[in-house]
């Protein structure tokens, strides 16, 4: 029961998410795209750029921020590359990793550049 709860939690805050992207400018290219290594939550389009979104959630803005781990943000570039290598333009597409923080009260911090390799 938890479990699923947790899930549906965490659809709501790309939910949240994604609608801020989007009300911004932005394209969503993928939602939840799996790659050999891992997953990215959301894969976004603005102009030329693809960026890269991972959406943490939490009772407050610092709990969500420590619950990324360096061994997540490895898996991130790792899913990253793959996703760029089948881009027209390949590893040489413009690409950003952006952090997106959900509180308790369901406010959305966007961290643009969050994740840098």
């Amino acid at each position: 029961m938890r479990q699923a709860r947790n899930y549906q939690a965490g659809l709501a805050a790309e939910n949240s998410v994604l609608r801020t992207y989007v009300a911004a400018g932005y394209a969503m290219l993928e939602r939840r795209f799996r790659g050999a290594r891992g997953e990215i939550d959301l894969v976004l389009r603005r102009g030329d750029d693809v960026i890269f979104v991972e959406v943490k959630k939490s009772r407050s803005f610092d709990a969500a921020l420590i619950r990324l781990g360096a061994t997540q943000i490895g898996r991130i570039f790792e899913t990253a590359n793959e996703f760029l290598g089948a881009q027209p333009k390949g590893l040489l597409t413009e690409a950003r990793f952006d952090l997106a923080l959900v509180n308790a009260h369901g406010e959305v911090r966007i961290m643009e550049n969050a994740l840098m390799g």
